[in-house]
Parts: C-alpha cells; structure tokens; sequence
C-alpha cells in the first residue's frame, strides 16, 4: 500500500509552497524521516522527510511548481515493491521529445525516454523533469553528488562547477557548502559552460530566471512597508573605541568559557533594550486604529542568506546573557546560510537591526521589517577625525542611522533611542549598572 507525501502546515498564514528540488528519484529507496524534497516558502527553504521507510515510486510536482498545503506530491510504496516501482521520473511527451539540434539518441536510450502512457496521464501537462533528473534518468554521471543544498547549490553556480566534480562529505552523499569552498580553496578549477566555451554559441546578452518564492514576498513586503507606513530616518555617530577594548580584552576568556565569540551584536542587543525600555513606542506596532505596546524585546537580526534577505528572531533578549545572544545568533545566522531556518524562527520580532556594515556599507537607510515601528542599521567602523576636549583625534567611529514609522514615532523619540544607544555603546559598563 502506497503513503503520499503530503505539504505540510509550514506556519501560520503559510498556505503555499514551491518545489525547489526534489532529493530523491522516483525508484530510490528511502529511510522514514530521510529528506527527500525541499520545499521553499514565502519565509524559508525546508526540506520535508520522508513519512515512512520504502521506495519513491511517484513524483506528482516537478520542481519548480507551485503547491498548497495539503497537497499530494508524491508517493512512496513498500520496500518490497522496488522492482514494480516506476525507474523514471514522471516526464510528459512535451518533456521527452527529442530537440531538433541534439544529435539522435541510441536505441536503448529513446526507449528509455519513452514515457509510460499510464505515467503520462498522471504528470500534470507541461510538466518538465529537472536536469538532475534527467542525467540520472539516462544513467550519466552525478549519482547522490548531484543532490546539495541551496547554499552549495549556489556556490557552485559562482564558482561554475559541477555537483559531480567535488567530493561530497555529506548525508547520503551530498554536496555541501564546506564541500564546496574547500574544493574551491584546494585550487580546483570550474569547466567552462560549453555555451561560453563555444565560438558558435555566445552567452546570451540577457537571460530570464523566475524570481523564487522569498524574493517575490521579499519585494512585496517592501513595497507595502514603503505604500503603508510613513518611514522615516534619523542618524548619529558612535565611538566604538570603548567596546573594541572591552572586546579585546575579554574575547579569549569569553569564548573559552562560553564556547562562542564575543562579537558587536551582543552589545548593541542589550544597548538596544535599554533604548527600547526607555521608549516603547519604537517597540510598538500600530494595528489599525490602536497601538500594542510589547513589554517583550525579540529583536530580529537581518542575515543575507543564499536565497535572499531573511531576519530570524533572537527571543527575550531582555533576559539574555550576551554568551546566549552571541550563541542564539551564530546558530540562527548558521541555519540561514544553509536554508534551514523554518517559519517560526523568523516570525514576531518587535524591533530589527541590520548590519550592513559587515558588507563595507559607510551609511544607509533601512526600510522596516513590517509590522514594527523601528528598524537600527549598523554600518562600517571607520577611523575618522573627531573633536575632543578641543583636540582633533582618530576615532574609530560607527553611523547608525534608525528608521521609524512617523506615524507612532515623533523626532524625538528617535532621537532619544538613538542617543540612548550610543551612550551605552560608548560606555559599555551602564549596561551592567542599568542606567
């Protein structure tokens, strides 16, 4: 008796998904619980475990399609059927035709591409089978290889190599992304595409690829922040030179006793509490005609991921340590670079910072992560002449520049958070005494 694999619930307000690449190939056996397709969402890239030990016997969505919760995508068979189990993929005719331009297919293998008219009428029309796929389908080389997460997937894509071509250390054979960049540091060179190698065949000037789920609710959400609230930013500077000390001189103690690195973010953190106990309103949210004050400080720390811009939330960091925040951090932002982050580490911040300094970014204005009312970007720490006590000094300095919805937050709340913030930031030790 076969089980579907069902999409399932993938968080609140979540009603849809799209394929972004199946692990498995239909006839390939398969552990209960064993990944065997990634979904992505509006929110996150998640892979989706096998419901129960057997073979895959059908693939109902190829990648690339869109499907709701709820929805039948394939079907996995007993063990013991393995030898009645489909070997290819559900292909149309549209998919199986031969292209003009390709030299004729040997015998055995037009016969193998030759679709069961049973499997035909079960494919969705102008369903396609995913280059991995069809390589597999054909007997080509790439076997277990060829299947890698999106991060590894996109590194190959940067460094145009091959899944094939790097030794895969990972489960069940998969490239990874430490796969990758150690193939790329070992000094392996990347095959040129044979559409770039090719005289005949020039690059194309421009190319089309379909935006994916996250980038496409990526802009939505930042047109309806900019269309919906009325965004403001106000600037200050702060002299990190008092927390690169503190840093310096506790860093190697720290990690030791905590096992993770002491870094800038943990001190913002709590500096941003402070700010934010003093002023709620940049803690607030409007929702409709009244406002909801939060007595709670989960604050989403923006991550650049392979697949896009993703904030998860680093909860209660009011009752945080900063050896948890840093460890709370570091796991999240790990996850978000492997596409693993799931739905409900990024929902319900209250206030966001965004460190585009970490990409050289001198100044900018950070768009709100909506529902808040309040987003603080960081920026690039840069030696520049200050005056001091009537002396000009080299400081390290730092802009940080608060984005506010005008609507809940007047001038002189923003300004107030943001001195509040340099203060402690500049003088790290009132955010022990509390003051």
């Amino acid at each position: 008796m076969t089980t579907d694999i069902v999409v399932p619930v993938l968080g609140e307000s979540v009603t849809e998904a799209t394929i972004a690449k199946w692990l498995k190939k239909t006839g390939d056996v398969v552990a209960v619980d064993e990944p065997i397709v990634e979904l992505e969402t509006e929110k996150a890239t998640v892979e989706l475990g096998a419901p129960n030990a057997g073979v895959l016997a059908e693939i109902l969505a190829p990648e690339g399609a869109d499907v709701a919760v709820g929805a039948v995508i394939g079907r996995i068979a007993p063990a013991e059927g393995a030898r009645e189990a489909p070997r290819a993929p559900q292909v149309s005719e549209e998919a199986a035709a031969p292209e003009p331009a390709r030299a004729p297919a040997t015998a055995p293998a037009r016969a193998a591409a030759e679709p069961d008219p049973r499997s035909a009428r079960r494919s969705a029309p102008g369903n396609r089978i995913s280059a991995d796929d069809l390589r597999g389908f054909l007997g080509e080389t790439g076997g277990d290889a060829s299947r890698s997460g999106p991060a590894a997937r996109k590194l190959l894509a940067e460094h145009g190599l091959e899944a094939s071509a790097v030794p895969a250390t990972g489960p069940g054979g998969r490239v990874t992304k430490g796969d990758v960049l150690a193939h790329v540091a070992a000094g392996a060179t990347a095959a040129a595409p044979a559409a770039v190698a090719s005289p005949a065949s020039p690059a194309p000037r421009e190319q089309r690829v379909r935006m994916t789920r996250l980038r496409r609710t990526i802009a939505a959400r930042l047109v309806e922040a900019q269309s919906t609230a009325a965004i403001l930013t106000t600037f200050n500077e702060i002299d990190m030179g008092a927390v690169m000390d503190a840093r310096a001189r506790h860093k190697d103690a720290f990690e030791k006793k905590h096992g993770v690195r002491l870094g800038f973010t943990s001190f913002f953190a709590k500096a941003v509490v402070a700010a934010l106990r003093e002023v709620p309103e940049v803690n607030a949210e409007i929702d409709g005609d009244e406002i909801v004050f939060k007595n709670y400080y989960d604050l989403g720390m923006a991550v650049s991921a392979p697949s896009g811009l993703v904030v998860p939330v680093v909860r209660e960091c009011d009752r945080k340590s900063f050896a948890e925040i840093e460890a709370a951090l570091a796991e999240l932002a790990a996850r978000a670079r492997d596409g693993k982050l799931s739905p409900e580490e990024m929902r319900g911040g209250t206030f966001t910072i965004s460190n585009g300094g970490v990409f050289g970014s001198l100044l900018s204005t950070p768009i709100l992560n909506r529902p808040q009312s309040g987003i603080l970007g960081l920026h690039k720490i840069e030696e520049r002449p200050i005056a001091r006590g009537g002396q000009v000094v080299i400081r390290p300095m730092m802009y940080v520049a608060l984005s506010y919805d005008h609507r809940l937050v007047d001038g002189r709340e923003a300004v107030t958070f943001l001195v509040r913030v340099k203060e402690a930031i500049e003088d790290p030790e009132r955010l022990l005494l509390d003051v």
